[in-house]
């Protein structure tokens, strides 16, 4: 079942700037997508048109059969996004706070909102830090409540911008298995990256960006190979010719 689909989507910023030019792709529920470009590849600018962050200049977007411009509200309830910057996303004084924004805005019950709430912490290992204060978390532990606060939404979509920027190795361990753990559970997932390694061998689909357009589209083994034309670098594994493998654990 196709769940989202951009039909020749164009989006031109307030200074003339062409951030899309063309773009049509679909995704099916369940689907695990990486989309990677160089910096200026229009990534970011595609994803936020998803949940009606950004309007089109022109083109459509549709999630579940529904025009996106015409009821963004609707898509955001379907479609979660996570933003590059963790701590942009983080506005409760709490971590069971930031996590109940959400469905608090929702107007749920006080108990549906703590049988989310408890659920989605549980999904980013984040139980028992209920009455922390984020401003103290580390960078992965943002990353995760920024998750949280996302999945609380019940959302069947969820788009991550750059999930892994900034964190280190155990943090970025912590995010995969999260991501992974989702993907099994029946969320469709779509990630940005301009860094193949870590996430790629976990995804059933790659699509590639160059200067807003989609230039390459299908199995992450057939795309990946040559992937060095548009300024993206390969997995170590595929440069040393052993094709996609898990990065390292």
């Amino acid at each position: 079942m196709t769940i989202i689909e951009t039909l020749n989507l164009c989006h031109e910023f307030a200074d003339g700037t062409q951030g899309l030019k063309g773009v049509s792709l679909s995704f099916k529920e369940g689907e695990f997508t990486v989309i990677a470009g160089a910096n200026g590849s229009g990534k970011t600018t595609f994803l936020r048109h998803l949940n009606g962050l950004l309007s089109p200049s022109s083109g459509s977007v549709t999630v579940c059969g529904k025009s996106v411009d015409k009821d963004p509200m609707a898509a955001r309830q379907q479609v979660g996004m996570v933003f590059q910057d963790a701590d942009s996303q983080i506005v409760g004084e709490t971590v069971y706070d930031d996590a109940a924004f959400g469905p608090e805005n929702l107007r749920l019950a006080q108990d549906e909102i703590d049988d989310r709430v408890e659920w989605a912490l549980a999904a980013v290992d984040l139980t028992g830090y209920e009455n922390k204060r984020p401003h103290y978390l580390s960078g992965g532990e943002k990353r995760r409540l920024a998750i949280a606060g996302v999945l609380a939404m019940k959302p069947r979509v969820l788009l991550m911008d750059e999930p892994f920027s900034n964190l280190d190795y155990p943090a970025t361990r912590l995010v995969i298995d999260q991501i992974v753990a989702l993907n099994n559970n029946r969320h469709t997932i779509i990630v940005t990256t301009h860094d193949l390694e870590k996430v790629i061998a976990h995804a059933k689909r790659l699509v590639v960006m160059e200067k807003g357009r989609v230039v390459d589209d299908g199995k992450p083994d057939d795309v990946v190979k040559g992937i060095q034309r548009f300024s993206i670098r390969p997995p170590c594994s595929v440069q040393l010719g052993k094709g996609i493998l898990p990065w390292v654990s």
